[in-house]
């Protein structure tokens, strides 16, 4: 079932979400600086590629606050945003309910991105 949901979900924007995060990944990844940053954005595009079966434990300290701040303002917003609006145009149809969900979950980790980890859950 997982499959199927993935499937379907990259047909309903998840590649779209997947290509926001690989693009904010590439920019980042310009400056020696933001490498770090842009290789935790390559590692959360896999949420936005396949999210049914997956979770996000956020296990920050503060350091990982410190990058969120800086993130949020840089890149968080945009993604967020643009998660948010299609979860909502999602969610107006009983169909699209559960993918709606879990471009809200994406929209929350693409605020604080750092100090996450995804997991797989049974």
């Amino acid at each position: 079932m997982k499959f199927l949901g993935n499937l379907i979900w990259i047909i309903c924007g998840g590649l779209i979400s997947a290509i926001g995060w690989w693009l904010a990944g590439v920019l980042w990844c310009i400056t020696i600086i933001g490498i770090p940053v842009g290789l935790q954005c390559f590692k959360l595009s896999s949420i936005s590629l396949n999210p049914f079966g997956k979770d996000v434990v956020n296990e920050g300290g503060a350091v990982s606050c410190l990058l969120n701040i800086i993130w949020f303002f840089v890149s968080g917003l945009e993604l967020a945003i643009g998660n948010a609006i299609i979860g909502i145009l999602l969610c107006i149809t009983i169909i699209g309910f559960p993918f709606g969900k879990q471009f809200f979950k994406i929209a929350k980790l693409a605020i604080a991105p750092f100090g996450a980890r995804v997991v797989k859950v049974d």
